[in-house]
């Protein structure tokens, strides 16, 4: 979620001078750690689809937005001249997933299951610059959310699934956390950011 948090901090640091934003990354159980704990005051998370809701009366958690997933390919792969493919077409493809405990294995995972497949796992990535790099090597495909950004000169082809998976990216606070003028101002500088904002 870089391509979205740190233009936010960047802009959020611009137009408020004496604040001084920090970013910390950390997957989502401990987000809501840091900010149950006092650590953090805003946090930006995947909602994980096997989870049940967090507990409301804790966190006050609003959707940001819905993040698509795309099929990313080789230059040279046999879908590549195509514009959108379902994903059960790469079904037997070796598969590049991100690796536990990446918060968006279980939403990778989850979408090949809903088209009707388990992926045949032939490498583990913990961030996507790795991804792109084993598929721009041809050893194998991979989903990637839409947010992440891929290379211009990377040889790789993005390509839009018609089955649709998607993430859904969550802003949570603690209750009553959202009224503070800093939280404000930073949630304000997100909402401006991402493409289609959806009401909570």
């Amino acid at each position: 979620m870089s391509a979205l948090l740190a233009p936010a901090a960047a802009a959020l640091a611009a137009r408020h001078p004496r604040l001084t934003p920090r970013i910390s990354e950390a997957e989502a159980a401990d987000c809501f750690d840091l900010l149950f704990n006092g650590d953090a005051d805003l946090a930006v998370v995947e909602a994980q689809p096997d989870e049940p809701p967090r507990d409301r009366a804790r966190f006050d958690q609003r959707p940001l937005l819905d993040d698509p997933f795309d099929l990313l390919v080789p230059a040279s792969h046999r879908l590549a001249a195509r514009e959108r493919v379902e994903l059960a077409e790469a079904a037997d493809e070796p598969w590049i997933v991100p690796g536990a405990p990446c918060t968006c294995r279980t939403h990778v995972l989850s979408a090949c299951g809903a088209a009707g497949f388990t992926p045949p796992v032939a490498h583990d990535a913990v961030n996507w610059e790795a991804t792109i790099a084993l598929v721009a090597h041809g050893l194998g495909v991979a989903l990637v959310p839409r947010l992440a950004r891929v290379p211009e000169t990377a040889p790789v082809v993005r390509l839009a699934c018609a089955d649709e998976p998607r993430r859904k990216i969550l802003t949570v606070t603690r209750p009553g956390g959202r009224t503070h003028p800093a939280v404000a101002a930073a949630l304000a500088e997100l909402e401006r950011l991402v493409p289609a904002p959806i009401a909570g």
